[in-house]
């Protein structure tokens, strides 16, 4: 048997009764012959003690001026806290470990702290530790500058730690840990049917993650993808198989599989702002650089674009819509904006070339006397923004729309 990946989330590790069943997943996969490399993130989430985002607190309740450099090194300790308890344990049942830092694991990135890029992994350490029969616990979300400081690979980066080792190591699988029993069809808190999914491709859980899906960072998907290593999305609390990412052509019934599905999903974003821009005598020529230069120099990220010589229409965050307006203000335009909007996808591999999607979607909407204020549509995804009181509706109806239920 090859290199397994497993990485284990913060709910994975935040218990005594919940480690135990990370042992018991570790435990099976070695008697199944498996060389073992176990990425953990920080235990629990913000309000537990070792959480990131408590120790972000912390640098908050200390007035805030911990430089980047330095709160990545603050960060960097949930994960070591993570990592050398599930050593003791796994000791204590007589299985041999060892902990790698980021840094010892090999990870080199940018100096972007917060945010760092990969740039290489250097896998010698872990190979030579795993010749030694010992499961190698890494530290995930961390890496190293050239110049030997820490980074954090930021949100969903022990994700993209785990997938990264996957392809550097050209692991059998990364198999992703997680509270859920793999990625479903909605938001279950939203949709009370929301279904498993058995498998799906890397391009459409990456857009999924991209559109609001929580389950697996869109970064990890990538790298999958690129490296072409299967992924699994499983639960730490049970032994079912999960849900598979990989290429179509790696699933075991593509009769039943990609083919013939043609929505995967939907998924959502909320608590965003329409903003149109008039191009004065209808010509946009030079006004559309105008905006969109000045969204760039203030820092704020647009959306669900729609460009035409009459006029500009795009979405930022809710949190962004004041500098963005005031940002337009200043350079002489009177834009209109309309808050509390949410971005609702329909996505599916099977989307391409189909006609009679976007009537679906205008169907079901209609029926629900919803109204849409915008769309946009790629290979794989379909976008209506609608009113942030319609997005919950827009969801069932969608849902039930393309019998995702089924």
């Amino acid at each position: 048997m090859g290199i397994l990946v497993q990485k284990f989330g913060g709910t994975s590790m935040s218990t005594p009764a919940a480690r135990e069943h990370v042992i018991r997943h570790i435990k099976r996969e070695l008697a199944a012959g498996f060389s073992l490399v176990v990425v953990v993130s920080a235990m629990g989430r913000k309000g537990e003690p070792y959480a990131t985002d408590t120790l972000l607190d912390m640098a908050v309740q200390n007035g805030n001026a911990l430089p980047d450099r330095e709160k990545d090194l603050l960060m960097s300790c949930g994960e070591i806290i993570s990592a050398t308890t599930l050593c003791g344990l796994l000791e204590q049942e007589d299985i041999r470990a060892t902990v790698l830092t980021g840094a010892q694991a090999g990870f080199l990135t940018d100096n972007n702290f917060g945010n760092a890029r990969i740039l290489d992994v250097r896998t010698d350490r872990i190979l030579r530790e795993l010749r030694e029969n010992k499961v190698v616990i890494v530290t995930g979300f961390q890496g190293q500058t050239e110049t030997g400081d820490f980074t954090t690979l930021g949100r969903g980066g022990s994700d993209t730690s785990a997938t990264a080792l996957g392809a550097a190591l050209r692991a059998e699988m990364v198999d992703i840990y997680t509270d859920v029993d793999g990625i479903l069809t909605a938001d279950p808190r939203i949709v009370e049917d929301a279904k498993q999914l058995s498998q799906v491709s890397y391009t459409e859980i990456c857009n999924m993650a991209y559109q609001g899906a929580k389950v697996i960072h869109p970064r990890a998907v990538e790298i999958a993808m690129q490296a072409q290593i299967p992924v699994r999305v499983r639960s730490t609390f049970s032994d079912a198989h999960g849900t598979l990412v990989a290429q179509p052509e790696g699933f075991s019934d593509v009769q039943n599989g990609i083919v013939d599905r043609f929505v995967t999903g939907v998924a959502y974003v909320n608590n965003i702002t329409q903003i149109a821009v008039e191009c004065p005598d209808g010509n946009g020529t030079g006004v559309q650089l105008q905006i969109f230069k000045s969204m760039a120099d203030n820092g704020i990220s647009v959306d669900f674009i729609s460009v035409t010589p009459a006029e500009v229409l795009y979405t930022v965050n809710d949190d962004k819509s004041e500098q963005a307006i005031a940002a337009l203000q200043e350079l002489g335009l009177r834009p209109r904006s309309l808050s509390g909007c949410a971005k609702v996808s329909v996505i599916g591999g099977g989307i391409n070339g189909v006609p009679g999607i976007m009537a679906r979607i205008v169907e079901a909407l209609t029926a629900e006397k919803i109204q849409i204020l915008q769309s946009a549509d790629s290979n794989t995804t379909i976008w209506v923004l609608v009113k942030k009181e319609d997005m919950v509706q827009s969801l069932r109806a969608l849902h039930a729309k393309f019998e995702l239920h089924r």
